[in-house]
């Protein structure tokens, strides 16, 4: 199917699953979280999604794709420390924003398979180095600012103290 093997299905499947739960929990929730389904549906696709990726090697080796998995990985945990409270009283704008991050990283493989696989026999783009791309990129890294912007916003707005702030305010 679209010149996947089993792993690619199975890879393709999961960031789909990812990328809807993304959009549910920034719809519903102004954010992902691992305290919402969505976000911990987001969360765990994610995950697998990169791991499935380091066994997809189209383009004979490692490559960008598998940089950008080990850059998600590394988001999502800073973002997992965040949420624990492991930066203070920043932690829970660093925890936002990157899980947000993260839904931006989805974009760029997205938008890439998509285009040069799509329609079949004949796709919009014809290469991973079609011009286009740099300029979509561009857009949804622009999209993903505002985006981000208006979620630390609205986190001002309606903060509510992590459980490690709220514990360290009674011990002071």
């Amino acid at each position: 199917m679209f010149g996947l093997t089993q792993l690619g299905v199975l890879h393709t499947v999961l960031s789909l699953v990812a990328v809807v739960a993304a959009v549910i929990s920034l719809v519903k929730h102004k954010e992902v979280s691992p305290r919402q389904r969505s976000g911990q549906v987001y969360i765990v696709a994610t995950i697998i999604t990169c791991l499935t990726g380091f066994g997809i090697f189209q383009h004979g080796g490692f490559g960008p794709p598998h940089a950008l998995g080990i850059m998600t990985l590394v988001v999502l945990a800073i973002a997992y420390a965040a949420g624990r409270g492991v930066f203070g009283r920043v932690s829970r704008r660093i925890e936002i924003i990157a899980y947000t991050t993260t839904v931006f990283f989805h974009s760029v493989p997205g938008v890439t398979e998509s285009l040069t696989r799509l329609p079949p026999g004949a796709p919009i783009a014809s290469s991973q180095e079609d011009p286009m791309f740099p300029v979509i990129y561009g857009i949804f890294f622009v999209i993903f600012l505002v985006g981000v912007t208006l979620q630390v916003r609205w986190l001002g707005a309606h903060a509510a103290p992590l459980v490690a702030d709220d514990h360290a305010r009674r011990a002071g």
